[in-house]
């Protein structure tokens, strides 16, 4: 029997119980102080890692202006949420060397998707689906509101705070886009670390993500305002800001994970 063959067998013998710990409405703040404890330990990679995705940010503005695509800028900005998880998995990285007792690398932030990367894959069409479910979305409600011309940036972005049009896409935007975002938090706040940390299935990383929100449903609904609340100021500073914010939120949701979710390895006999 070759090694791929021993392993399946292994497998084959073996189920997985997945245990959601029940957490109180301190833990989302511990969650942060932690992810700010790991930022201290790992500071040049965790900023390097933050910037990176800071510099994109810049382009994806610069060429949406530059190409005249501007208008998309909005309904972009505001779907960061549905892909910030897939875009901590860096942090996740660093924080499992740094408990590890290993010095993080930007190897270990860019490469950390690589032992899991079917799995992880999967996830990424999943989040995908949302966040293209969001586009679709704000391309409708803009029709609906303001017809199917696209006014100049000073127009729009002023009629949107000063007129009755404006005030009902954003209103109806926030609520419908809110309610798509909590469906994605709700399926991933804790799949992707736990497909990073663990040998399991997309659905499996799911389940313990969505068994998570359902027990524990004020600490998450009060962590996914913290997150909101955080990227968003991140973004106000025209993005500067996220050098911080991102990887500070990663390590702090890798630290959620492991307060979260235990996993046991049951053999069967």
């Amino acid at each position: 029997m070759n090694a791929a063959e021993t392993n399946k067998h292994k497998q084959s013998d073996a189920t997985v119980k997945i245990t959601i710990n029940p957490v109180g409405m301190d833990r989302p703040r511990a969650w942060l102080v932690a992810g700010f404890k790991d930022f201290r330990e790992a500071t040049a990679v965790s900023l390097a890692y933050g910037m990176f995705w800071v510099g994109l940010s810049i382009a994806v503005t610069a060429g949406a202006f530059t190409l005249g695509y501007w208008h998309w800028l909005l309904p972009l900005v505001a779907g960061f949420m549905f892909l910030g998880p897939l875009v901590a998995v860096g942090s996740y990285g660093i924080s499992k060397r740094l408990e590890e007792g290993r010095s993080p690398t930007l190897g270990d932030a860019f490469g950390a998707w690589r032992p899991h990367a079917g799995q992880l894959a999967m996830m990424g069409v999943m989040m995908m689906i949302f966040f293209l479910a969001w586009i679709r979305l704000a391309t409708l409600l803009f029709a609906l509101f303001f017809g199917f011309e696209t006014p100049s940036p000073d127009t729009l972005y002023t009629a949107l705070i000063t007129t009755p049009e404006g005030f009902g896409m954003l209103a109806v935007g926030t609520v419908a886009g809110g309610i798509l975002a909590f469906g994605a938090f709700s399926i991933s706040v804790v799949a992707i670390p736990t497909l990073m940390d663990q040998d399991l299935t997309f659905m499996e990383g799911i389940e313990a993500s969505v068994r998570s929100v359902a027990r524990n449903f004020r600490p998450m609904l009060l962590w996914a305002a913290m997150l909101t609340g955080c990227v968003l100021i991140g973004v106000m500073t025209f993005y500067i800001g996220l050098a911080l914010i991102l990887p500070v939120l990663g390590h702090a949701s890798w630290h959620a994970y492991e307060d979260l979710v235990r996993i046991e390895t049951l053999t069967k006999t």
